[in-house]
């Protein structure tokens, strides 16, 4: 005995007796029609439902799916290039780890190639090239976990879209409770 595979297509989103896109949320009925060996998916609003056909195969009751909204980082390349780059010499661990997650960004744009990595004092250090003008970077692999990367993330993003003052009140609390108060006018 071979098993066959069940091939049902995805909703198309369209209620079948009205015509109708069924919204993002909403609940609706799906009902699949032998044809053949394969079945057919058509999609019933919950106002269009009179009840399965008769030659229906089977039906559910189910709620469309609601698109998960990305959201996307609108920065030019060149500032965020500019951003890594002034970031080169610092060593406070914020801004670290702010270069570090820029350099992930920019390898994903194919700004900045990765070629190597080194230990120096412990640290893991990537050896970078900046795609636009062949520049060599040094970059500090803090090894953060996937929520430190997410958490910088979301910071970067309010930092890119002007909001600098929540980034200077963050990193301010930060070097308060990480380093004794002498270090901290270091700056």
């Amino acid at each position: 005995m071979t098993e066959q595979p069940w091939q049902v297509d995805r909703t198309a989103g369209i209620c079948t007796a009205t015509g109708r896109e069924i919204a993002e949320g909403e609940e609706f009925y799906s009902v699949l029609l032998e044809e053949g060996e394969l079945f057919r998916r058509v999609d019933y609003s919950l106002e269009g439902w009179d009840g399965p056909p008769a030659d229906s195969f089977c039906h559910f009751k189910t709620k469309m799916p609601v698109k998960e909204k990305k959201k996307k980082l609108l920065v030019d390349d060149s500032l965020l290039i500019d951003f890594f780059t002034r970031l080169g010499d610092e060593t406070e661990p914020v801004r670290v780890q702010f270069r570090f997650v820029l350099a992930l960004i920019l390898m994903r744009k194919r700004k900045l190639r990765y070629d190597g990595s080194a230990t120096y004092d412990g640290q893991e250090v990537w050896e970078m090239t900046l795609i636009r003008d062949h520049a060599t970077h040094q970059v500090v692999n803090p090894h953060l976990t996937d929520d430190q990367i997410e958490g910088v993330s979301q910071q970067l993003t309010a930092i890119l879209h002007g909001d600098m003052g929540t980034w200077e009140a963050e990193i301010a609390d930060e070097n308060q409770s990480s380093e004794p108060a002498a270090d901290a006018t270091n700056d």
